[in-house]
């Protein structure tokens, strides 16, 4: 997409996410040992998914983009990031911040609708067990997986097709270490307010949604399972609870960022290094942890490759 601005802007300035020296190098190394830990774990899961034969169900199959959304969600802001502790100056271009603007919002509307998709096949498969490898086959599931790469491109797209019709003269820092667009909206030369109100409703009221009505469908799941044996019970119940954690780490901190009107608040930057750094991370290591099948395939094949 040919990026066309009359604006004289062609670089952004971002604060950073705070301006003490100590801090900052406090945050480098914290998010840097996170970082070089979970990341790996993440291609493990995918490695271990795609190479074992025994876990080629539907959850299993999202669980794998789960860790691969997660994992390139997680390389848009961080290693920047990291890199920007050590410059005094922290310049980011006007086509590099529209970049990671729309792949922030094109992997996280992504995320968004997988989880969405994986509350579906939860429900099919404890409330409805005999159509669900009917309703679940391989050819739906790829069609889904499609489905919400195209809604994520289609969220994103919105986003920056708003964000390329605003004229920027003046003002160039973002007081973020990051662009977003509640920071980019707010340098606008002119009144943002339709296209907050745009842009709300794309981001936080569709958020908002889909979060309630991810707490209403295992809602209805855990409801249906409480006749079930004590140990399908227990089972339901262990995968609905980790997809509820997941639920609320990734839907908790975007409802605080873009359901509201844009205005900067104290806590924004500490919420968006949770939501773009820690959580998407740790979003398939904690499904990892609570799933027996993929916690024994894994040690099987690291057990294979150490042994070799």
């Amino acid at each position: 997409m040919e990026i066309k601005n009359s604006s004289v802007v062609t670089e952004f300035i971002l604060l950073g996410l705070t301006q003490s020296q100590e801090a900052q190098l406090l945050v480098f190394a914290l998010i840097s040992v996170f970082y070089l830990i979970i990341l790996p774990g993440n291609f493990l899961i995918i490695f271990t998914i795609r190479s074992d034969s025994g876990l080629t169900a539907p959850l299993y199959f999202f669980l794998g983009n789960l860790a691969f959304l997660d994992a390139s969600y997680s390389f848009i802001v961080a290693p920047r990031m990291l890199v920007d502790f050590f410059c005094e100056k922290k310049v980011i271009s006007y086509k590099a911040c529209i970049t990671q603007l729309f792949f922030l919002h094109f992997l996280g509307a992504g995320e968004m609708f997988l989880l969405v998709v994986m509350a579906v096949d939860r429900y099919i498969a404890i409330c409805r067990p005999l159509y669900y490898s009917t309703l679940m086959n391989p050819r739906v599931c790829y069609a889904l997986l499609l489905a919400l790469w195209l809604g994520g491109f289609a969220h994103s797209i919105v986003q920056v097709a708003l964000i390329l019709n605003l004229p920027f003269f003046g003002p160039n820092q973002l007081d973020n270490f990051f662009c977003d667009v509640p920071q980019v909206v707010k340098l606008a030369c002119t009144d943002t307010f339709a296209v907050e109100l745009l842009m709300v409703s794309n981001s936080g009221l569709l958020t908002l949604l889909c979060f309630l009505g991810l707490l209403a469908s295992y809602a209805v799941i855990l409801y249906h399972v409480k006749g079930h044996s004590s140990e399908g019970k227990s089972k339901a119940i262990s995968t609905c609870t980790t997809h509820i954690i997941i639920v609320f780490l990734m839907f908790g901190p975007a409802i605080f960022i873009y359901t509201r009107p844009f205005q900067a608040l104290q806590a924004d930057k500490v919420v968006s290094l949770f939501h773009t750094v820690i959580f998407p991370l740790m979003n398939p290591v904690i499904y990892t942890l609570r799933n027996q099948e993929v916690k024994t395939s894994m040690r099987k094949l690291l057990s294979q490759y150490v042994i070799c």
